[in-house]
């Protein structure tokens, strides 16, 4: 079983489409690119239960777990015989599985020929395509990152290190792919095949070829988090890819979540990404408060459906001299588009998070109340900065899709530059 990728338009490398026969039980469901997938840790999204989801709009319809955080628990799982979905209450969605959670990613250097190295909460596990598999059986997702060796990053490697991540991610590629043949309820997932070779174009390229040669339904593109390396080469990279690949497939990326790195990737062709963004900042204490309204429609100019930004909001460290009340707090890692509620300015703020956002949050608490859960450590404090930062993000993916398809991409980057300077 393959999924579908169906293109209505293309700007440049940018696509626009929607993701058809998601998994092998059928189902109306999609996906539409570009998108991100729900982010979750062990299962659940990070500070809400299911419940408190459904508070948020425009959910993707794609869970995103993370191998790392799960294979501890085989044996519960095999035991339990009905696979992760059911287990951790999600059964109404499709799940993808990836190898690393990009919020943690595994130290490097413990890769070998034949395994693979993940660390759970109980330590380093050891990978091996058999094992790896008969993992893959207990968690029963729809989507699954096939074994690789993602160590060699594009931020800098010996070409012996490059050449070596590409011919063990093949290797692991084609045993995994033989191994999940042979197994009746495994034959039928779909495989994303990791890209890889570092910062190297020519081993990337063959990665890609070689890749793209094997029954996989879509490619990550691996190796390209971290904030070390020229963005630049990283960015040409990423264009020298996915040119590479076919277009019927959809390209995923992970740990690249900022506004502006998004549009950057996007332009180069990437159609998926994880949604850890929001889960950083709100682990930060921070709301998000970019505006993504690149087009304010004059119908509807008295009730704005999307944020509305003030300017001076925009925090990059110098722009307010007010500090935040936990001494500790690093601010070196707060971006452009989001605002610190632990700050001393916010205590007497009774504005929503952000104007013009019609969470649930929004709706019903303000900035000075967040703050003063914030301060009291208070556990609410959490729940409501990721209903907030949740609902921004997956309004962001519509916005650009919408500007893509309304030919506006390149203004809607524009802006979306602008709040980062």
């Amino acid at each position: 079983m393959m999924m579908k990728l169906t293109l209505s338009k293309v700007t440049g490398s940018a696509r626009l489409g929607v993701i058809t026969a998601l998994a092998q039980s059928g189902g109306e469901k999609t996906l539409e690119v570009p998108g991100c997938l729900l982010y979750t840790r062990t299962g659940s999204p990070p500070h809400l239960t299911h419940d408190t989801l459904q508070n948020i709009a425009g959910v993707p319809p794609v869970t995103h777990l993370t191998l790392s955080t799960l294979a501890e628990h085989q044996e519960v799982l095999e035991e339990y015989k009905e696979g992760i979905g059911k287990f951790a209450g999600l059964s109404d969605t499709l799940l993808y599985c990836s190898i690393n959670d990009p919020v943690t990613p595994n130290p490097p250097g413990y890769n070998t020929n034949k395994t693979v190295s993940v660390w759970g909460s109980g330590g380093r596990l050891e990978l091996t395509p058999q094992r790896f598999v008969s993992l893959q059986g207990a968690l029963r997702v729809d989507w699954i990152q096939c074994l690789c060796d993602g160590e060699a990053a594009a931020d800098g490697c010996s070409r012996k290190r490059a050449k070596k991540s590409v011919d063990r991610s093949l290797s692991f590629l084609d045993e995994c792919l033989k191994l999940m043949s042979e197994n009746e309820a495994l034959k039928q997932k779909v495989v994303i095949g990791a890209i890889e070779g570092g910062d190297l174009q020519e081993e990337r390229l063959r990665s890609a070829r070689e890749t793209a040669k094997r029954p996989v339904g879509g490619f990550l593109l691996d190796g390209f988090q971290g904030g070390s390396g020229d963005p630049e080469n990283k960015l040409n990279l990423i264009a020298a890819i996915t040119a590479e690949l076919p277009e019927d497939k959809p390209r995923f990326i992970h740990g690249i979540g900022r506004p502006d790195e998004v549009m950057d990737c996007i332009e180069r062709g990437v159609d998926l990404f994880d949604s850890t963004f929001p889960y950083e900042v709100t682990e930060r204490g921070c709301a998000l408060s970019f505006t993504h309204q690149y087009q304010p429609d004059p119908e509807t100019a008295g009730e704005p459906q999307r944020p509305v930004l003030d300017k001076k909001e925009l925090i990059n460290g110098e722009q307010t001299e007010d500090e935040s009340e936990d001494a500790e707090d690093d601010r070196s890692s707060i971006t452009a588009y989001e605002i610190c509620l632990k700050e001393k300015r916010f205590r007497e703020d009774f504005r929503p998070l952000l104007q013009g956002c019609a969470c649930y949050c929004c709706r019903h608490h303000s900035r000075a109340y967040v703050h003063h859960l914030l301060i009291s450590k208070e556990l609410l404090a959490g729940i409501l900065l990721m209903i907030h930062n949740f609902q921004q993000y997956f309004n962001f993916f519509r916005s650009v899709r919408e500007a893509i398809s309304d030919g506006k991409f390149q203004d809607l980057k524009e802006m979306i530059r602008k709040q980062a300077s």
